[in-house]
C-alpha cells in the first residue's frame, strides 16, 4: 500500500517516529502540502493521512485508487465525507487524545491571571528582590480561584475535564449545555446562557462551531460578565467577535482573555486582539503536547492497521 502524510509537521516535528506507518506500506511524508499540490503528491497513494490539508471532491475524483483516508485529529471537516460515502472511502479520525492536555491548557491561561508567575519571576532576575527592604512583594494583586465560578460553555470531554480541575481547586461549576439541563452535584449547576456569563468569575469555551454557536461571545453578552471576570477559549475562534472582545478588554469590561484559537490561523498582523488589553494568546497549542501527539500517533497507527486487516475503527462514516 502507497501511504502519503500531506502535512506531517503538526503531528511530528521532529520528536516521534514514523515507522509504525513504515510498516504498513511505502511511506511519503510531506511536512506542508500547499493546496495546489495535493492531487499531484496524492497521486498513486491508497491511503492519505492529512490533519489540515483538504482533502475535498475535486482532488478525490482524480485519485479512484484512494481507499482510506486517515485524519489526525478529532475534527475531520477537511474531508469530503459524502464523496467518501458515496465511493466506499474509509474515513478515520482521532478522538478523545488531547482531552487532558486541552484541559492542563486552560488552567495554564486561568493561574497566568491569579498569580502572574512571569512578571514576578522577570522581576526577580531583573534584581527587585534583592534590593527589596521586605523578604516579600506583588507586583499586582494576586487571587485564589477557591470560591469562584467557573463557567463552562459546552460540556463534552474537555468540559467535563476542565470542570473536575476547577472542582479540585475549590471553584463552583456552572454549565450551559445542548446535553445538560438540570442541576447534578456531580457536575455543576445548569445555567441559561446569558445567566452563565453574568455569574461566571471565569468563563471557558468548549462547545463545537455551529450557526448558533458562532459570535455568541459578543457585545451583548460581554457586556453582562463581571468586571473582573476572564474568557478562555481553546475551542474555535469564531465563537468570539474578536472585535467585541478587543473593546470589552481594552476598555475594561472585563478583566482578561486567554486565547489559543483565532478566528483565522494563522491570524491576520491585523487582528484587533493580537494587541488588546489583558489579552494572551498562544499558537493553538493546547492539544499538542507530547504526551497527546504520542497517543495521536499511536492512533493513527492503529486505525490504517485495523482498516487493513478489515476491522475499521475510528470510522467517521459509520458513526
Amino acid at each position: 500500500m502507497k501511504i502519503v502524510i500531506l502535512d506531517g509537521h503538526t503531528l511530528n516535528p521532529g520528536d516521534l517516529s514514523w515507522d509504525g506507518l513504515a510498516e504498513l506500506g511505502e511511506l511519503t511524508i510531506y511536512e506542508r502540502t500547499p493546496p495546489e499540490l495535493v492531487l499531484k503528491r496524492c497521486a498513486g497513494a491508497e491511503a492519505i493521512i492529512t490533519n489540515k490539508s483538504l482533502v475535498n471532491r475535486e482532488v478525490l475524483s482524480a485519485l479512484p485508487q484512494v481507499r482510506y483516508i486517515g485524519v489526525t485529529a478529532t475534527g475531520y471537516n477537511v474531508v469530503d465525507l459524502p464523496f467518501c460515502r458515496e465511493n466506499g472511502i474509509t474515513v478515520t479520525n482521532v478522538p478523545s487524545y488531547s482531552t487532558s492536555s486541552v484541559a492542563q491548557a486552560v488552567f495554564a491561561h486561568i493561574l497566568r491571571f491569579t498569580h502572574r508567575i512571569e512578571e514576578h519571576a522577570d522581576s526577580v532576575k531583573a534584581g527587585k528582590w534583592s534590593s527589596h527592604p521586605d523578604f516579600s512583594y506583588c507586583i499586582n494583586a494576586i487571587d485564589e480561584l477557591e470560591g469562584k465560578n467557573l463557567g463552562i460553555l459546552g460540556y463534552g470531554e474537555i468540559g467535563q475535564a476542565v470542570a473536575q480541575l476547577g472542582k479540585a481547586f475549590g471553584m463552583s461549576v456552572l454549565i450551559h449545555s445542548r446535553s445538560f439541563h438540570n442541576d447534578d452535584p456531580a457536575h455543576g449547576k445548569a445555567l441559561l446562557l446569558d445567566e452563565l456569563f453574568a455569574q461566571s468569575d471565569v468563563l471557558s469555551l468548549h462547545c463545537p462551531l455551529t450557526p448558533e454557536t458562532e459570535n455568541c461571545v459578543n457585545t451583548q453578552r460581554l457586556k453582562k460578565m463581571k468586571g473582573t471576570a476572564l474568557l478562555i477559549n481553546t475551542a474555535r475562534g469564531p465563537l468570539i467577535d474578536e472585535h467585541a472582545l478587543a473593546d470589552a478588554l481594552d476598555s475594561g469590561t472585563i478583566a482578561g482573555a486567554g486565547l489559543d484559537v483565532l478566528s483565522s490561523e494563522p491570524p491576520s498582523p491585523e487582528n484587533p486582539l493580537l494587541n488588546a488589553k489583558n489579552c494572551f494568546i498562544t499558537p493553538h497549542y493546547a492539544w499538542a503536547t507530547i504526551a497527546a501527539r504520542t497517543r495521536l500517533m499511536k492512533e493513527t497507527v492503529s486505525n490504517l492497521h485495523c482498516f487493513l486487516e478489515g476491522k475499521p475503527r475510528n470510522n467517521v462514516i459509520d458513526s
